[in-house]
């Protein structure tokens, strides 16, 4: 028997690898191209998740669990990365982790809607609040209200593909196991991903800096697979609708190291905007429990 304790520990450990996705993304797109970082990062977990299923003899999974495993590999492995590569070469950090802070509620939402869950009221006021919030940041930093970069809206995009990915992954995990959900899921996406990094390099030949290629390394091996292994063994242990509710700290760390490491400027529209978008979440998260 596991105290409670200890599933907050491995989520707290999973979220603060993940805290550094937005940071070292935000490095490696100075020099690389965000193509390469969205699909190159998925073709070396895949070969990592080969290699942890092989070793340990993991069982297949059947025709409608594949199924369900490419809705988490668009959601997870696809479509997160991608967005997020595209729209940090352009947004600042700290400008993506506000963003992208109604992650929590937007995968309440999407387990609410998988599972036909009937939440109480304020949990749909509290997420709608919150993704005003976050329209409101993103329109007020894009040089007005009412008008939104291309940046935002690719960071909207990846917020619904890793919303729709953990829920799906989630419930998948009941099944297959936690880490093994997501490494048959890279093992899926790992064809596609590899024929678009290899375009990649032909169409523009990499020329990164050693800080980019570290932060590109960091993306692979433990943004795209250590980083789950964390996470999904705090959920396993539970309870995992406290255990979930660690991921509200990730925009908050995350904004910290865009500030130390990155050197950008804490400003009151960021502090701000983060503060009342992860409160949002929070609620929106504790209404639905």
């Amino acid at each position: 028997m596991l105290s409670p304790r200890t599933g907050l520990a491995w989520g707290l450990l999973g979220v603060l690898a993940f805290s550094f996705t937005v940071p070292f993304t935000r490095v490696a797109v100075g020099g690389l191209s965000p193509l390469l970082i969205g699909s190159g990062r998925a073709v070396v977990a895949a070969v990592l998740a080969t290699v942890a299923l092989w070793a340990t003899r993991q069982h297949r999974p059947d025709r409608r669990q594949w199924g369900r495993l490419a809705v988490v590999a668009g959601g997870v492995v696809a479509g997160f990365p991608l967005l997020t590569s595209y729209a940090l070469t352009t947004a600042p950090a700290g400008h993506g982790a506000v963003v992208i802070a109604i992650l929590p509620a937007a995968t309440a939402i999407a387990v609410v809607l998988r599972v036909g869950e009937r939440p109480a009221v304020a949990f749909w006021g509290f997420a709608g609040l919150g993704a005003v919030a976050a329209l409101f940041f993103a329109g007020l930093q894009s040089g007005g209200l009412g008008s939104l970069a291309q940046a935002d809206l690719l960071l909207f995009g990846a917020v619904v593909a890793a919303a729709v990915g953990y829920a799906e992954g989630g419930l998948l995990a009941r099944e297959l196991g936690s880490w093994q959900t997501v490494s048959w899921a890279l093992v899926l996406a790992a064809p596609l991903m590899l024929a678009l990094a290899l375009s990649s390099l032909l169409r523009e030949p990499p020329a990164g800096s050693p800080a980019q290629w570290a932060a590109f390394s960091y993306l692979c091996v433990v943004s795209m697979f250590l980083g789950f292994f964390a996470w999904y063994r705090g959920l396993a242990i539970g309870p995992m609708a406290q255990v979930s509710q660690v991921q509200l700290t990730q925009p908050v760390m995350s904004i910290l190291w865009a500030s130390l490491l990155l050197h950008e400027q804490l400003t009151w529209p960021t502090l701000a905007g983060g503060v009342v978008v992860i409160v949002c979440a929070g609620l929106a998260v504790r209404a639905r429990l």
